[in-house]
Parts: C-alpha cells; sequence; structure tokens
C-alpha cells in the first residue's frame, strides 16, 4: 500500500489490484492547493453531504463512489467504515459533524480522523480496530490541540501516525505548524518523505510518526 499526502486532508491510496482512493478532495479555489490529476475510483469525505455521488472534483478521473456518512461499505476488495464523531469538543455545536474512515487495503489498516475535534470514546476506538496508519489532524483552529491529538495517539496505539491538516507553503486556509505535535510527541528532528509503503503484517514495536511532503501534480 502506498499512501500520498496533497495537503489539508488529502490522501491518495493506492494498492496493486483494488480500487484507488482519495480522502477529503479540497476546493482548490479556496486552499490555494492543487489536487492530483489522477484516477480515484473510491472517494470519501469526512464532512457531510446529503447527496455525495453528485460531488464532482477537479482533476479526479474514474470516480465511481463518494461517501460522506457514517456506515460499513465494500468496493472491489477495499473495505470502508465511516464512524459518526464530532469536529469540536462541544458535540458539533461550534463545528459540526465529522467523519472518521478506516479502511483496510489488502490487509493493510488506515484511519482518517478527518477533522476531529474530540477524543473518540472507548466504543468508537474499537469501531476502529488495529489501526496500523493514523492519519491525524494536527493544526485545525479549535479543533484538536496537541495534547489531544497527543491522547489520541494513546489511545488508538497505530504502528505510524501521519500528520495532517497543518500549515504548509502555499496554503490559504488558516493551520497552526505541526511543531506543536511534534513537541508534544518529544520529537525534536525530523525529516519529511514523499510517500508511505507499508505492507501487511508489518509491525513497531513504538509508534512512529513520519511526515510526508504534500506533492504536486
Amino acid at each position: 500500500m502506498e499512501l500520498t499526502w496533497y495537503g489539508l486532508g488529502c490522501f491518495r491510496i493506492v494498492e496493486r489490484g483494488f480500487p484507488a482512493v482519495v480522502t477529503d478532495p479540497f476546493n482548490e479555489d479556496e486552499s490555494g492547493l492543487v489536487l492530483p490529476r489522477a484516477r480515484a475510483e473510491v472517494v470519501t469525505s469526512s464532512a457531510f453531504m446529503d447527496e455525495p455521488e453528485k460531488a464532482r472534483w477537479k482533476g479526479l478521473r474514474n470516480v465511481e463512489h463518494t461517501f460522506a456518512g457514517p456506515g460499513e461499505y465494500e468496493v472491489g476488495g477495499l473495505f470502508i467504515t465511516g464512524i459518526a464523531t464530532f469536529r469540536d469538543a462541544k458535540q458539533g455545536a461550534e463545528l459540526g459533524q465529522n467523519i472518521v474512515y478506516v479502511f483496510n487495503v489488502n490487509g493493510v489498516v488506515i484511519c482518517h480522523l478527518g477533522a476531529l475535534g474530540n477524543i473518540p470514546t472507548q466504543a468508537q476506538v474499537e469501531m476502529m480496530g488495529g489501526v496500523q496508519v493514523l492519519l491525524l489532524p494536527v493544526g485545525i483552529p479549535k479543533g484538536m490541540t496537541a495534547e489531544m491529538a497527543s491522547e489520541v495517539v494513546s489511545l488508538i496505539e497505530p504502528d505510524i501516525v501521519v500528520p495532517m491538516q497543518y500549515e504548509i507553503p502555499n496554503l490559504a486556509i488558516k493551520r497552526e505548524p505541526v511543531t506543536r505535535f511534534l513537541k508534544e510527541m518529544g520529537i525534536a528532528q525530523y525529516t519529511t518523505e514523499p510517500s508511505l509503503k507499508v505492507t501487511a503484517g508489518s509491525e513497531s514495536e513504538e509508534t512512529q510518526v513520519v511526515l510526508l511532503e504534500p506533492q504536486k501534480i
């Protein structure tokens, strides 16, 4: 499985023989960023949509399924679980609802927390299952703080944490720097990778934090 990041909450998940997935595609005009010009049979949105099947995103090709709500889905051997959560610590009163997605891609379990702004309940953590790769929002204003993000990592206990939704060059939307989360995790020095490759069954004794470099077309 290969994971590529394009900024904010937008990732592309690719595994040979399985549908390609793009998560949380953004509005290019509002964000200042550019979506991948790539195949994506499955698109997920952490924000609720009344009619997700009518959504269109510039540059994404071959979109066959768009999911924007809780539930269990299966597409071409790819298993997806959507879990209803909130974007703030006040039961959605300030920022609304959020969907967490768990993807099982050929045995690799990836959890995309969307714009989660509260500590998930034990029941929600159990629904996520054994997470190998956790995609964690760490820079949304009024969202999850660095301390909360660290606590979420401790609750879910993934093998790998990939921060997202933080300040990057050319981003026109306000986000906080990733350094606050890294400091909370005790990380003083770091490098970035162009993508992340993970195979089923690979494990690490300690949780690793991997920073991805946002890719451009």
